[in-house]
């Protein structure tokens, strides 16, 4: 009979490669050794006496007990979730990302440090939800702000989801840029333009998934990838050094020697969600979902313009709360 102390590490091992289906992705999202990786799977194989994966040089896929084995893996991990956040309290400090300073997120962490000050609500300013979910299911990061949307639904089944705004989308652009003396920009004057939208930065797939569509729609040129940035002044440097426009949202934090202007005709709207992982308790996340729905309500952050863009799975998404 298989053993019942199975260590929820190989636990996050195995979701983490049923999930991306690759091994090198999920080694990457754990922030381990690949070959650290396929011992933990190995292990675990073992342990349960099944095979959990098919591997071939081409592709990975769930073997039957493998797909048995996946709604158990998640509720252990879920338990040990709700475990830690019950004894934890307040007195762990909650790491929520930002992915940067000065936006929405940043606005409802600072309402939600006013509304529990006992507790520790420690910022992290990274890029992307796509990077910051696959730390939240590790158990390395608590919560997050972004596009659930453009999570893949295996991601999005481990986490809860809470609306927070309707953000209308804007266009970065360098100063000495024809449309940067308009005060908005219509969409159809962007057909055939180069617009960069995170093109190949990982950690930010979602957004660049969203940028597609509304591209598709209006003829924009998504921008070639650059080497990724990290904080203000690399990401400042690479655009400039690119000197293509770059969406962004009304709220972006200005940045020297470019404009930033929103879009119009319609306004294409980024919908975003604070996530944590399902079955975590703990006040400071409590703190942050009241603090987004009471600026929500004040500055009227989920009414939708009329006419504007978004995709239905988005506005299905955020119609729900977790």
């Amino acid at each position: 009979m298989p053993p019942f102390d199975t260590d929820p590490r190989l636990l996050r091992a195995f979701l983490a490669v049923a999930e991306e289906l690759h091994f090198t992705r999920a080694a990457a999202r754990l922030f381990v050794a690949q070959q650290a990786l396929s011992r933990d799977i190995r292990r675990l194989e073992r342990e349960l006496g099944a095979e959990l994966f098919v591997r071939t040089t081409r592709q990975v896929a769930l073997t039957p007990d493998g797909t048995r084995l996946l709604p158990y893996a998640r509720r252990v991990l879920d338990a040990h979730a709700e475990l830690a956040g019950a004894f934890g309290g307040s007195a762990r400090p909650l790491l929520v990302d930002l992915n940067s300073d000065g936006a929405t997120a940043a606005r409802v962490l600072a309402r939600a440090r006013e509304l529990v000050p006992e507790c520790e609500l420690m910022a992290r300013f990274e890029s992307g939800l796509t990077w910051a979910a696959s730390e939240i299911l590790a158990g390395r990061l608590d919560a997050s702000f972004g596009r659930a949307a453009g999570l893949a639904p295996t991601v999005r089944s481990g986490l809860s989801a809470h609306p927070v705004r309707y953000e209308p989308m804007a266009l970065m652009l360098p100063l000495a840029h024809p449309l940067a003396d308009r005060e908005t920009i219509a969409l159809a004057e962007l057909s055939g333009e180069t617009v960069y939208a995170g093109a190949g930065n990982e950690r930010t797939r979602e957004w660049t998934d969203l940028a597609a569509l509304l591209f598709a729609e209006w003829g924009i040129v998504m921008a070639p990838p650059v080497p990724l940035a990290v904080g203000a002044a690399e990401f400042q440097r690479v655009m400039a050094k690119g000197g293509h426009p770059v969406l962004a949202v009304v709220d972006f934090p200005a940045m020297p020697g470019t404009v930033l202007r929103p879009l119009v005709d319609p306004v294409p709207l980024s919908p975003l969600s604070l996530v944590w992982r399902k079955g975590l308790r703990h006040p400071g996340v409590d703190a942050l979902r009241e603090a987004a729905d009471a600026l929500a309500h004040a500055e009227g952050w989920l009414e939708r313009p009329a006419g504007a863009w978004l995709p239905e799975r988005d506005l299905s998404l955020m119609r729900d709360r977790s």
